[in-house]
Order: structure tokens, then C-alpha cells, then sequence
């Protein structure tokens, strides 16, 4: 479809008489009535209490319009996206991803152990459309989250059924979400239904999304030298060449993007009444035909070769219960009982050698968490209160991968997959966090977990895969301590101990990885990091502001080591053949991560905000490359971490009425990043000499009736600029308008 016929398709279904009348009355609906939330305040539970934290809501989804539940976290301090391909994006926080930062859904643990070092897949595998809130805290959050929370851990709160005290009988709320974007030609269409009969309340829907090609503002030049960086590839028909330097710009349509999506969900709750609530839920998300950018086609590789994702599930069911489970003892306790499946099938062409690479991976995850809190205890002159819960998940893996000859039809099978079939990993744990109001102001916060993870995998001879059996045990805690010192000022302090035990995909996948081919290290050991952060909160009618900094030393940090084609498993043809080769190790001695974070939000009169966030973070850590043996040849100690994001920030001017009309203005920036590691020199995602910085502004209006009515318009990137975030594949969309129209009844 062409966007001309897109838009006037549009214009077609906004002149259909769709609207409800002002008599009719407002419908319930699962999020409950809107309300404002202040990014500085964090969120409102016990995930987010005392730390430093943002959440964005949905009123914030509904008027900017992301593209994805990663894309949703763009204006939250301390918060970056990469993204590896349309289809995929990775939230960085506090300068760490993947492995390094927990993912939740409604609590729930969505790491499993073949969590990748970008896991660009597995956040936007969350239709966003099913989620009311999205929760970050920044910083080491083991005490409370388990493995992996060296950054911080981001938690995805889901709409709610709807349960309201004051309705009898069977009602419902079917509504229509439309949405449309210019940039990819993108149409989704998702339908909703939202029920009550008595104490029994039901929110379930479905949903697709087909998106084409994406078009950039342009191409994203080298720093270094002013060429055209590997990746993305554009389409011949998509660039002009510069007849004064013959080099190819206004490249726009990106090659190796676009893909296909179906949703479903669905949650029955039931009122057990005294804010008790038992709910049993079911979310599907099936992605299809999604290729990796930087892969389709390859740096320095043929035009016709590709790697597709072409299924990309995640399926997760789950009964839980909230509320109340012994006074006093046991209040706003969360227990769920969870299955999760992840399955990803994916295939490499190579048209001119009549070869196809097929793969795919399977993990079944089975999970419980439970918490609670006591109520508050006088003990002496202070006043307790205590925190406590654990949780467990346990994986399954299977993963198989073949050779498919195109010329004789004939296909071999792999004696192993990416990973090892038969492998499983276990991981979990107990805490318990009391904290102490000693009066003047003075709040004292400690915690402490004991847990750890257990990995097993099978050994392969035939493709000199070992076996890996190995368990740790990893106790960690925290301290902190909040001085209210006026009525409007908070100084917090904390310190707080993290650890990631090494995974599945860490001791044994092969896997074509950003900057090459990486292959397994069974002898890994778990890093150790510590957050050591102070900040300060303002809390006035009018202005609502945070600053924190933050330090976080690393103990055996994880980082990919160069290696040699000598260095290859025995029998791993894909190794030896490919354009690089590395292999995680522990560093020697401590990585640092610096930063500073500033958030602050402004009440002007007349129903118009002012918010802006800025975000520092700096990495450094010891060279992961041996040193050589030639005295001559430079070698340098220490080397910057990893894909550390660049300075940058937000400013955002919102203007609500309470007629339902609003209007708002974004600039999100950010600044050079040329402080690479080992890795980054080589990775065709990154350009040479380093991301450029860039500046994107974004209009949008729109108008809300009720919850009967909702249209709302963005125009993204209203000067076209060419930019991409570091470490991606994909350059930003170029400018363009996406629409959303909501009508429910």
C-alpha cells in the first residue's frame, strides 16, 4: 500500500461517524480512570521503594506513540534503546543491557538462560498495547531481584481486568485500536473486549501489525572518514551519489528491516473482596519473517545473503494473587505461579553457494515468586517494617540446527544446535529487606538475599562441545539510609551488592554475534558488582526534580576476548570461516561504570508541564586482549566498556486540557560516543570513529473523549534529521506521521 492510499484511508475512517454522543456515559475500563504521573516520583510499589526509579504510563504511550515497549522508555532518565533491527530493541540502564538488567512482567521474571548479551528480541516481544506501566529502577537490585540486576531491572505492568464494586450482572466494553505510521508503512489494528459479570472480570484481546521497510531521515556518515558505515544497507534505487566526492547519500530505505506480528492475551480476575484479588492470564506474541539488519545483508558480505528470524515467540501463562494474606504478617503479598515458553527458528541464505543455515531454540521456563511486608512495628524508638519474599525458575532447553542445499534439496542436521539439547538451568532465591523510621526524618534501609543458579549441559563430542555442570551460590545485601530534611527535600544514599551467575548462552552457545562469531566458555565465573549512589529529591506543588550519581565497580566482568581461527571448537566450520572470532572471558581485575542522572518535571498554569532528563555514564575496564609478544606493538592496560551510551537527555513541553485536547513538543538528544571497546572497533553496528550525536524533535496533538474516544497524532522527527542511537543497526526514522484511533464503547 503507498502511503498516499494509507492516508487516505485515514482521512476515510476519521470522517466515519465512530464517536459516542457527550450523553452517553463513560465506560469502565481495566487501567482505571487517567491519572498524571510524575516521572521523578518512580513508581508506587515495594519494587521501587527508596531507589532511584521512573515509571512511564500509559497516558505517555497513548500520546507519543513508541513503536515498541522498549521504544516506551525513551524519555526515562537513565534509560537508552539500541536496537539490532526493526524488529528488536535492547534497554540499556545505567550504561548495562541484557544480561546485565532484569526484564519483568507483572512481576514476573522474563530473563531466562539464553538471555543474550543484547537481548534485542525479548522486551519487544511485550505488546504494549496489554501494558498499563512500565517500572525502571536503576542500579544493582540483586537483593531483591536475584541474578543479573547489575544495571537496574525494568518491570512491565499489565492492564487489569476491570472489577468495579458498584456494577451487578454481565456487562461489556468491546473497543478498537487503531494505529498507522508513515515511516514503515506500518497499519496494526487490535481488538479489545473488557467484561464483568459480578466479581468476575475479563480483559482480553488481539492484535496484528505488519510493518514494511523503514524509511531513515538518511544516511549516517563515519566520523572517521565520512563513508558510509557497513550497516544498513539501502536499496540501489534509494541513494544518490555526491557527484563532487562520488559517495552515495539521501539514502533513506533501509534494507533488512520489516516484519510481521500477531498478539493475544487474555486475564480473568475475581474479586475475593478486602483488595484481594486472584487472577489467572495468558500473553502470546508471535513475530514473523524479522531480519537482523546488520546480518541482512551481511558487512563486507553479498547483497543476497540474510539472516531471518523467521519465528520469534514468546508465549507466557500465569495464576497470581494480591492482596492480604495475614494481617499484620503478610500484606500486599504477590504470589504467582508461571510456565513461559521462548521459541526461535531463524535461517541464513546464501543464494551463491546454494547454502542454507536453519536454527531454532526452544526454553520452557517454569517460575514462582512470592512477597510480602509486615506492618509497621514499634521496636524501641523506631518503627519497622519488613520486606520479604523468593522466588524460583527453572529452564528447559532444546535447540537443533541443519544445512539445507538449495541445488539438490537435500538438508543435513547439525549434531548440536546454537545451544546443547538437554541443557537446563536453574536459578533463585530468598530476601528479605527490613527498613527502619528512627524518627527526625531518618529512615535506615538494609537487605540481604541468599541464593544462587545451577547450569547443565550435555557434552557433544561430535562438534567438541564439553559438558557443563556447575552450580554458585552468591549471597549479596544492601544499605541505605533517607534523610527527609525539609518537607520538600529527600537525600538518599545507597549501597547495594549485585551478581550475574553466567548463563546458558555465556557456557555454551556458538552464535553469530555483532562484531563476529562467538563460541561458548564453560569455565566462566559469576561477576560481582556493587552500586554505590547518592541522590537528592525535591518535592514541591509545582517542581518535582531528582539527581543522582552513581558508581559501580565490576569484579570479573564479563567481556568478549578476541580469538584466532585456531582457537575454534573442533568441527565448528562457522567459526573458522567467519569475518572475526571471540569468546567471553572474566576481565582481570575491576571494571567501572560511572554517572549522573537529572530528572525534573515543571507545573506551569494553563494545564502545561515542562520535563527534562540528562544522562551520564562512563566505562572502563581491562583490556580483554592478551598482551602480544612483541614489545613494538601498542597495547593499552585498560580499554572503555562496551557500548556505554553517549550524553544525553530529554525535553518535553506537554499542554492538557480538560476539555480532552493536548499538544506536546519532545526533543531527545544525544551527544558523540568515541570512547570504544576492543569490540566496538570492529562491529559493523558502531561507525568508524564512533555514533555521531543527534538531535530528534516530535510533535504531537490529539484529543480524548472520555474512554470513548481517543485520536491522537505524532509527527516524528519534524526536521528529518539522520541519526541512529549507538550500537544500532538502524538508523532512526526519517520524518513521518503516525496516527492512533481508539474507539470504545
Amino acid at each position: 500500500m503507498t502511503r498516499r492510499a494509507l492516508w487516505a484511508g485515514l482521512c476515510t475512517m476519521l470522517a466515519a461517524p465512530h464517536a459516542a454522543s457527550a450523553e452517553e456515559p463513560a465506560a469502565p475500563a481495566g487501567d482505571g480512570d487517567y491519572t498524571t504521573t510524575v516521572r521523578a516520583d518512580g513508581g508506587d510499589n515495594d519494587e521501587t521503594h527508596g531507589r532511584a526509579s521512573s515509571r512511564a504510563d500509559r497516558r505517555e504511550f497513548e500520546e507519543r506513540l513508541p513503536r515498541s515497549a522498549p521504544d516506551a522508555l525513551r524519555y526515562e532518565p537513565g534509560v537508552f534503546v539500541q536496537q539490532t533491527a526493526a524488529g528488536q530493541a535492547s534497554v540499556f540502564v545505567r550504561g548495562r543491557t541484557g544480561q546485565q538488567t532484569v526484564l519483568l512482567f507483572d512481576g514476573i521474571r522474563l530473563n531466562n538462560s539464553l538471555w543474550r548479551q543484547g537481548p534485542n528480541q525479548y522486551f519487544f516481544t511485550l505488546d504494549q498495547a496489554t501494558i498499563r506501566a512500565i517500572d525502571v529502577v536503576r542500579g544493582s537490585s540483586s537483593v531483591r531481584f536475584g541474578s543479573d540486576a547489575i544495571g537496574g531491572a525494568v518491570d512491565a505492568l499489565p492492564l487489569d481486568a476491570p472489577l468495579w464494586s458498584d456494577l451487578t450482572g454481565l456487562h461489556a466494553w468491546p473497543r478498537s485500536i487503531f494505529r498507522a505510521a508513515t515511516a514503515d508503512d506500518q497499519i496494526a489494528e487490535r481488538f479489545q473486549l473488557e467484561a464483568q459479570w459480578d466479581r468476575f472480570g475479563y480483559l482480553g484481546g488481539a492484535g496484528w501489525r505488519p510493518e514494511g521497510l523503514l524509511e531513515s531521515g538518511g544516511a549516517v556518515a563515519n566520523p572517521e572518514d565520512g563513508a558510509l558505515p557497513w550497516v544498513p544497507r539501502f536499496g540501489e534505487d534509494a541513494c544518490t551519489v555526491n557527484r563532487e566526492t562520488g559517495q552515495p547519500e539521501s539514502c533513506r530505505t533501509q534494507l533488512g528491516t520489516g516484519f510481521d506480528e500477531l498478539t493475544f492475551d487474555g486475564r480473568v480476575s475475581y474479586d475475593l473482596g478486602q483488595d484481594r484479588v486472584l487472577s489467572a492470564a495468558v500473553y502470546g506474541y508471535r513475530q514473523y519473517d524479522a531480519p537482523r539488519t546488520d546480518q541482512c545483508p551481511p558487512a563486507e558480505g553479498r547483497w543476497d545473503e540474510c539472516l531471518t528470524y523467521d519465528e520469534q515467540f514468546r508465549t507466557l501463562a500465569y495464576v497470581s494473587f494480591r492482596g492480604d494474606l495475614v494481617a499484620g504478617a503478610a500484606q500486599d503479598a504477590h504470589l504467582a505461579l508461571s510456565y513461559q515458553r521462548q521459541h526461535e527458528r531463524r535461517r541464513l541464505d546464501r543464494p551463491a553457494s546454494f547454502v542454507r543455515l536453519g536454527g531454532a531454540d526452544d526454553v520452557d521456563t517454569w517460575g514462582f515468586v512470592g512477597s510480602a511486608r509486615t506492618a509497621a512495628l514499634d521496636v524501641g524508638a523506631a518503627t519497622l517494617t519488613l520486606r520479604y519474599g523468593g522466588e524460583v525458575y527453572h529452564d528447559r532447553v532444546a535447540s537443533t540446527a541443519w544445512t539445507s542445499f538449495t541445488d539438490t534439496s537435500q538438508t543435513l542436521l547439525d549434531s548440536r544446535g546454537q545451544y546443547v539439547t538437554g541443557s537446563y538451568y536453574t536459578t533463585g532465591g530468598f530476601w528479605v529487606e527490613p527498613e527502619f523510621d528512627v524518627g527526625g526524618g531518618v529512615t535506615l534501609g538494609l537487605g540481604g538475599r541468599f541464593g544462587g543458579a545451577g547450569a547443565f549441559a550435555p557434552a557433544d563430542d561430535a562438534s567438541g562441545t564439553a559438558a557443563v555442570d556447575g552450580s554458585w551460590l552468591t549471597p549479596v545485601g544492601r544499605a541505605g539510609v533517607a534523610w527527609a530534611a525539609l518537607d520538600w527535600l529527600t537525600l538518599r544514599a545507597n549501597v547495594d551488592h549485585a551478581f550475574r551467575a553466567p548463563n546458558l548462552d555465556d557456557l555454551t552457545s556458538r552464535q553469530q554475534a555483532g562484531p563476529g562469531y562467538q563460541f561458548e566458555n564453560p569455565g566462566l565465573r559469576p561477576e560481582q558488582a556493587l552500586t554505590v549512589e547518592t541522590g537528592a529529591q525535591l518535592r514541591l506543588p509545582w517542581l518535582r526534580a531528582e539527581a543522582w550519581g552513581f558508581w559501580t565497580p565490576v569484579w570479573d566482568a564479563m567481556a568478549r576476548a578476541p580469538r584466532t581461527a585456531a582457537d575454534c571448537p573442533d568441527g565448528d566450520g562457522s567459526c573458522g570461516g567467519a569475518r572475526a572470532r571471540y569468546q567471553l572471558v572474566n576481565l582481570p581485575g575491576r571494571a567501572d561504570v560511572f554517572g549522573v542522572e537529572l530528572s525534573a518535571l515543571l507545573e506551569l498554569p494553563a494545564g502545561f508541564s515542562l520535563s527534562a532528563t540528562l544522562a551520564w555514564a562512563w566505562g572502563e575496564g581491562p583490556n580483554p586482549a592478551e598482551p602480544p609478544d612483541d614489545p613494538d606493538v601498542a597495547y593499552e592496560d585498560t580499554l572503555p566498556l562496551s557500548r556505554i551510551p553517549p550524553l544525553n537527555g530529554t525535553v518535553e513541553l506537554r499542554w492538557r486540557s480538560d476539555l480532552g485536547f493536548y499538544a506536546g513538543a519532545a526533543l531527545r538528544w544525544a551527544a558523540l560516543q568515541d570512547r570504544l571497546a576492543l569490540q566496538d572497533l570492529g562491529d559493523p553496528r558502531i561507525p568508524r570513529g564512533g555514533t555521531p550525536g543527534f538531535a530528534v524533535l516530535d510533535l504531537s496533538a490529539g484529543y480524548r473523549f472520555r474512554r470513548n474516544l481517543l485520536v491522537g497524532l505524532v509527527l516524528e522527527n519534524v526536521t528529518d534529521a539522520a541519526y541512529r542511537t549507538h550500537g544500532s543497526s538502524v538508523n532512526g526514522p526519517g520524518f513521518g506521521g503516525s496516527l492512533l484511533l481508539e474507539i470504545g464503547l
